[in-house]
């Protein structure tokens, strides 16, 4: 069974990112993200509808590291704090060594590479410190950006759950994709 401790809380490097702690100094930027349409539109979760919203979800995410349950990283540049966009690794199955990961970018951001660089040091630091066996990701099918960055970083898909879940009134779709961790 896997054993948990993200205190203190590992801040990851990459050549252009940091991958930081969240904090309470966040919650414009989460907002912005969680009440964008077009950033939400694949996550099928009720948009922000006000800072108060940010600041519960950023508590969420700290608790939620905190007790040892996963762990969500705030992605920023290393020239300029401000968040751009989240990821991480939730739902950890200590039991069998597998978690979810799960991100978000600005899409100001997005076709530059930012994703891909965090995935990689994010998948590194799940395999080689947490010691998950396989990372799983639950995707709509109709986010193509999602499942192009994830089969070019190995995952493959494993499913295809037709109407597995009620969202906003309707019954949809998602496919899981899954990697395991690299042989030693």
């Amino acid at each position: 069974m896997l054993t948990l401790n993200f205190n203190p809380f590992p801040i990851l490097f990459t050549e252009r990112l940091v991958l930081r702690q969240f904090s309470t100094g966040d919650a414009n930027e989460i907002l912005a993200l969680r009440s964008n349409k077009a950033v939400m539109q694949f996550i099928n979760r009720p948009l922000a509808g006000g800072i108060e919203d940010a600041l519960q979800y950023i508590q969420k995410i700290i608790d939620n590291g905190n007790n040892n349950e996963g762990i969500t990283w705030a992605i920023a540049f290393k020239k300029d704090a401000t968040l751009i966009g989240t990821i991480g690794l939730w739902q950890i199955d200590k039991e069998n060594h597998r978690a979810e990961i799960g991100y978000l970018l600005n899409p100001q951001q997005h076709q530059k590479g930012i994703m891909q660089e965090a995935l990689v040091a994010v998948l590194d630091y799940g395999f080689s410190n947490i010691g998950v066996h396989s990372v799983v990701a639950n995707v709509n099918p109709a986010n193509e950006a999602s499942k192009k960055l994830l089969v070019k970083n190995n995952f493959v898909q494993e499913g295809y759950f037709k109407e597995d879940y009620f969202s906003d009134g309707q019954f949809l779709d998602s496919a899981v994709y899954s990697l395991l961790a690299p042989l030693k």
